[in-house]
């Protein structure tokens, strides 16, 4: 890769499906050869609510040093992967939180031209996860933002199954090694398609 470039990797998880994914799309950019931050979105939901599931409380407790994601992470990046589990078909409320307080970088395009990408998880199968990608590529749209999905571009998607994003289906337990292989490329793509770009900008 000749062109040196940043990835913020930017997530909500809740009982760490969704972090793990995280986790292995840090791995994909990295091993493309970029420079990488990974993010967690604040979690808005009362402590009551969280008290309810023991996996929740100790998710939140074994992910406290990950630094919490800024405005300053996607002024870096060229590329920024997002993560979220699915809430009825879309995003969770904690990312949109985070993504609808970003108005002030979009009103100085300051979002536009960087590689979009984004990666999901639902409890059941079918339950919302191509829904979800997609409601996030409006807002990248909005953006200006330049979408790279995975699409069927290296055998493992033929496994995983999802041109959009990288998913899994919580209930079956903890991410596999095909959803794993499945977020590594997603990174490596994104980051391949920014530096591309960032070089064509170079050269321009």
């Amino acid at each position: 890769m000749s062109e040196s470039v940043n990835v913020s990797v930017i997530y909500y998880s809740a009982t760490g499906t969704v972090h793990a994914l995280a986790r292995a799309a840090v791995e994909g950019a990295e091993k493309a050869g970029a420079q990488v931050r990974l993010r967690r979105v604040p979690e808005t939901a009362p402590q009551e609510v969280i008290s309810l599931r023991q996996e929740w409380v100790r998710h939140l407790a074994d992910t406290a040093d990950v630094e919490l994601a800024g405005h300053d992470d996607l002024e870096w990046a060229d590329a920024v992967l997002f993560g979220t589990p699915t809430r009825f078909g879309n995003p969770a409320s904690q990312l949109r939180v985070f993504m609808e307080s970003t108005g002030p970088l979009w009103f100085q395009g300051r979002l536009a031209g960087k590689v979009y990408s984004a990666f999901t998880a639902s409890s059941t199968a079918h339950g919302g996860q191509e829904s979800t990608l997609l409601a996030l590529g409006n807002t990248f749209y909005h953006w200006g933002g330049i979408i790279v999905p995975p699409g069927y571009t290296d055998p493992i998607q033929f496994q995983s199954g999802n041109p959009y994003g990288t998913s899994h289906v919580s209930d079956t337990g903890a991410p596999g090694e095909v959803q794993l292989q499945a977020a590594r490329h997603q990174a490596r793509r994104a980051v391949e398609v920014a530096a591309a770009l960032k070089e064509g900008r170079t050269a321009a």
